[in-house]
């Protein structure tokens, strides 16, 4: 490029900029909405009641998320229960770890089809999505390598819309259609994030990529972690904490913000690939899947703020001038502390960070491990004392499922991807029983506080 070209694109550029600006000031001028109108006009905003309850949307067969009771309106903090088809999730895991073997081919069969499979069911199963897993011949060149994204999930979505574009049926709403292509997405979803990975790593971050076809007798968490990892190699131990991990990601009830995105767009009629495009996109944002990665970045403010990780008291304080906005990435917030669901507890985060914190034992990440369970321990406290509010809360799962990630070796470019990975298993469900049972697109309300005005001639304006 000439020194003139380079200087013209540089003013285009900066014209740009000042028009961005100008237009924005041009919306801000004529949009606005007051917060009390909210209030005023009894608006579930976020689709949540005032005492903090979701609105009953719809119903369902497939989870359950309980985190407390409500007592003629009084609302009653409990250990919190998380039921996939009426089992409790701690139940599966139990099971799965008690005859030593992987979890989430299983939970997936369980979300699907709402009863346990049988061992010739699983095993059929199993291999089902074995062969599934094959992205389509040119898939891989055409539409990750041709076009590298520098965010996963944006690559993700895009990639499962093309995959419409590969299926000979993609517009048949039968179920037996439905279901073909949810198994191809579910088996698929592990080998597009990690192939879009390593594009990333060689256009962005300039180093190698390596692609490693999946193994026909590997676990959904085996295949990852083999394909993910120049050497092919993994413990048994990784691969039982990654296979964890996704059996706890895999569905969290109707109402959850990715979730409801794919009932929203399969009661419009649309393809199976479009609402699972749409979920992932929902759990990108940090207010959902991307929280973990909040997460790290805050732990990253504590270790250089807090000279003691075992003082407790100093720890608090820091807590407290994140509250305050002192500290931290000035949102006030603590992350990974705090549901809108769970009061007392959450048990995916439990089950996680005692299952990590074993293995973490004696390596370079347990003591921040620990520094975490501290964070734990204390952000109630701190939230009491600078809101000077009571509200019962705890850990979510999002609290330890980064440093988990970090413990396996997996790239935080990676942390939210392996969510949906998981998820994608619930989207699945709630797609078809949304199809089947929905029978009404969701259309919601909104109260507009738009004021009458003339339309005037071009030249009066």
């Amino acid at each position: 490029m000439t020194f003139a070209a380079q200087e013209s694109t540089i003013r285009a550029s900066r014209r740009l900029h000042e028009d961005i600006l100008s237009l924005c000031g041009e919306f801000q001028k004529y949009n606005f909405i007051d917060e009390g109108d909210y209030e005023h006009y009894d608006v579930k905003r976020g689709l949540r009641n005032f005492d903090g309850t979701g609105v009953v949307a719809g119903l369902t067969n497939i989870c359950n998320v309980h985190g407390y009771v409500l007592d003629e309106g009084d609302k009653t903090p409990i250990d919190g229960e998380l039921i996939y088809r009426g089992i409790r999730i701690q139940e599966l895991v139990r099971g799965c770890e008690a005859e030593n073997r992987f979890g989430f081919e299983e939970t997936i069969w369980l979300l699907l089809f709402g009863k346990l499979p049988t061992k010739r069911q699983l095993d059929d199963f199993t291999e089902l999505l074995s062969v599934a897993r094959e992205l389509p011949e040119g898939f891989v060149e055409d539409m990750i390598i041709k076009a590298p994204s520098p965010n996963i999930m944006n690559k993700l979505a895009r990639s499962v819309l093309a995959l419409y574009s590969y299926d000979e049926n993609p517009e048949d709403q039968s179920l037996q259609n439905t279901m073909r292509i949810c198994i191809g997405l579910i088996a698929k979803l592990p080998s597009i994030i990690v192939h879009a990975y390593q594009v990333k790593r060689r256009f962005y971050d300039h180093q190698s990529m390596f692609f490693h076809p999946p193994m026909l007798h590997h676990s959904t968490a085996e295949n990852i972690l083999y394909s993910l990892r120049a050497d092919n190699q993994f413990s048994p131990q990784e691969a039982r904490l990654l296979d964890l991990c996704l059996m706890l990601h895999a569905e969290h009830g109707g109402g959850n913000n990715s979730t409801f995105a794919t009932r929203v767009l399969t009661s419009s009629g649309t393809d199976p690939y479009s609402a699972v495009a749409a979920g992932v996109g929902a759990l990108k944002g940090h207010r959902h899947g991307g929280a973990n990665h909040k997460v790290l970045q805050m732990l990253g403010y504590i270790k250089e703020g807090v000279s003691n990780w075992e003082d407790d008291e100093e720890i608090a304080q820091f807590l407290e001038k994140i509250l305050l906005k002192e500290a931290g990435d000035g949102s006030g917030l603590i992350y990974g502390i705090g549901h809108a669901v769970y009061t007392k507890s959450d048990p995916r985060a439990i089950i996680l960070r005692d299952h990590a914190m074993s293995l973490a034992k004696g390596t370079q990440l347990e003591p921040e491990f620990r520094l975490l369970h501290a964070v734990e321990r204390l952000a109630p406290g701190a939230f009491a004392k600078i809101k000077h509010d009571d509200k019962v809360m705890c850990a979510n799962v999002d609290l330890y499922s980064g440093l988990v990630y970090q413990l396996l070796g997996i790239p935080a470019d990676l942390f939210t991807p392996l969510f949906a990975t998981a998820r994608i298993a619930g989207w699945s469900a709630h797609i078809m029983e949304e199809m089947i049972f929905g029978k009404r697109i969701i259309r919601p309300a909104y109260k507009a506080l738009v004021h009458p005005q003339p339309y005037l001639p071009l030249a009066e304006r």
